[in-house]
């Protein structure tokens, strides 16, 4: 591609006008990537808010049944099950989701590859508007008559199809249209990333230089395409079972409720690793610039996300070993899903190697970064127990699950966030956060995470399921010692959940009074950080858009006496 043509892919600086924008066109309606990324970041950070108190008030519940829960009052039954519900579908499709893709993606993508904005900038504020949308509808459903939706994050028919099971029959239907919203407002997005990073890069850039973070939110993207349809089928099926009594999922009228399974997880796998590429990629860019090494096998790297996304298609069933799937069917998911922890136990090994040699400064987003490596590791080893079909049989709806899930989902979802957040902060608000209460907020989340889920990984292997009101229901799994562990472990999220009011004020206190930062504070070499800080309307100069002339990752290059290269500069 010719550089006249690729300079016009950026679709022009003029295309978006001369004017300073109003107030409203800036913050509330606005078609700057920037400021739509940081709607998503906003908005994510206030629902994050709302999970982290439903996870609050049932463990309450747990480790002290019957008590009136400071902040909520008396937990019943059916708040108990809608709370455990909310909480695990917020975090994953309005925190997690939101913020690792949409925000992180809408920000970074054109500044990484030199563009002023996203190809379809309308089309990337209606994503975020249908997104917002989702959040209200969301919101509505707990206040309606019968509560929030309390069928379980996953939604399994019959308890989901019929709202007297479930008891939250407006509430699951809310529950439902807002899941579809959200969906539609991702696939929105996942256009417009795509298209930006094929059409809008950068004279110079091939694809070997396009940053891993811009790789791996589009490999997500793409994912979440090719697998959120036949959900989205069976979301519209689901949701007529609720409101005009048909029977897709009725066994009595010859339906399979085990097809909502097939359905829901054949996009629930693959959406783990939509949410862990990102991840993955900010850590990419945080560990070779605070090791000052190149990123180790940037190909081999890439290559084992393109390979994890498609083996990912393939995994789906070790979520029903126990449903009743013919047992040759069982080995062939075993099989699969033990196959697909190499290529991601590749990954981190290689970023361990990346870190081998270096000059290593412990700031904080490479605290953060090396506490995903380690946090994730664990998740992916506990994992084997769980894809192996004999011992998932014992382990399945245990707490051993629960404990797994949250070892690879925390450091995705809060840990890769946190880390990205803290490393990226300078360019969004040009200011520098507070060091030493970033270290405290540190070692405030990662001690407590580990004392929450270490003591589950027992329980659950004592026979503790999940989604039990309250133990002493059943005594042979509430025994003083077992309620001891879910004593540490509520404990343990109270005192994690204090040291985010750290972090929230580090982050709004340093948005205004953190001291000034430079264009580049961490020496990088990508192309958003030889952008102004915060960058401007259109991100580059109109007359000087970057040209690239070299990978990403080229630190401490021998014979030169900077220890880094940024793209852009010339040979």
């Amino acid at each position: 591609m010719s550089e006249a043509h690729q300079i016009d892919g950026h679709h022009g600086h003029d295309a978006h006008g001369h004017h300073e924008p109003t107030f409203l066109e800036k913050y509330i309606f606005p078609l700057d990537h920037k400021y739509i990324g940081m709607q998503y970041m906003l908005t994510g950070m206030v629902m994050a808010l709302f999970g982290g108190f439903f996870a609050y008030s049932f463990r309450m519940q747990l480790a002290f049944p019957g008590i009136s829960v400071p902040g909520f009052g008396i937990v019943s039954p059916t708040e108990y099950n809608a709370l455990v519900t909310n909480h695990g579908s917020v975090m994953i499709f309005w925190v997690a989701m939101p913020v690792l893709i949409a925000a992180f993606g809408n920000f970074l993508i054109p500044l990484m590859i030199g563009a002023d904005d996203m190809v379809f900038p309308k089309l990337n504020r209606l994503s975020y508007q249908v997104f917002l949308l989702s959040c209200i509808v969301l919101g509505i459903s707990w206040i309606v008559p019968g509560g929030g939706f309390g069928g379980a994050w996953t939604s399994y028919p019959p308890l989901s199809a019929n709202g007297d099971y479930s008891m939250t029959p407006l509430g699951s239907s809310l529950w439902l249209t807002a899941v579809a919203l959200e969906f539609a407002a991702f696939l929105i997005g996942g256009i417009n990333f795509i298209t930006t990073a094929m059409n809008s890069r950068a004279p110079g850039m091939k694809a070997k230089d396009v940053p891993m973070t811009v790789w791996m939110i589009c490999i997500a993207s793409i994912m979440f395409m090719a697998s959120v349809g036949p959900l989205i089928a069976g979301a519209i099926m689901l949701l007529f079972d609720q409101q005009l009594g048909t029977g897709f999922f009725d066994w009595k009228r010859g339906s399979d409720p085990v097809l909502w399974q097939h359905l829901f997880w054949f996009f629930g796998h693959p959406e783990v690793y939509v949410v862990l590429l990102p991840a993955t990629g900010f850590v990419a860019e945080i560990i070779t610039v605070f090791a000052r090494k190149k990123l180790f096998g940037y190909q081999t790297i890439l290559y084992t996300a393109i390979g994890t996304g498609a083996l990912s298609f393939f995994v789906w069933a070790h979520h029903q070993f126990v449903a009743g799937i013919d047992p040759r069917m069982a080995n062939i998911f075993t099989i699969t899903t033990v196959l697909i922890s190499i290529p991601i136990a590749e990954m981190m090994f290689l970023y361990i190697a990346t870190l081998y040699g270096g000059s290593i400064r412990f700031q904080t987003p490479m605290l953060w970064a090396l506490g995903f490596i380690f946090e994730f590791l664990i998740g992916g080893v506990t994992g084997i127990f769980l894809g192996a079909s004999g011992a998932d049989i014992y382990f399945h709806d245990t707490y051993f699950v629960v404990a797994h899930f949250h070892y690879t989902f925390f450091p995705i979802a809060f840990i890769g966030t946190f880390a990205a957040a803290t490393y990226w902060f300078p360019k969004m608000f040009g200011r520098m956060m507070n060091e030493t209460l970033g270290r405290i907020h540190f070692w405030g989340t990662i001690i407590p995470v580990n004392f929450i889920f270490i003591p589950l990984f027992i329980t659950g292997a004592a026979g503790q399921h999940r989604r039990i009101y309250n133990y002493n229901h059943f005594p042979d799994v509430s025994t003083p010692d077992l309620q001891t562990l879910n004593i540490v472990a509520t404990v343990s999220l109270v005192i994690l959940l204090c040291f985010q009011t750290v972090f929230l004020f580090n982050f709004f206190w340093s948005m205004w009074r953190g001291p000034k930062a430079p264009a580049n504070p961490w020496k990088a070499n990508t192309l958003e950080w030889q952008a102004p800080s915060p960058p401007p309307h259109g991100n580059f100069p109109p007359d000087n858009m970057p040209v690239v002339y070299r990978g990403p990752y080229e630190y401490s290059v021998p014979g030169r006496e900077d220890d880094y290269w940024p793209q852009n500069q010339p040979n």
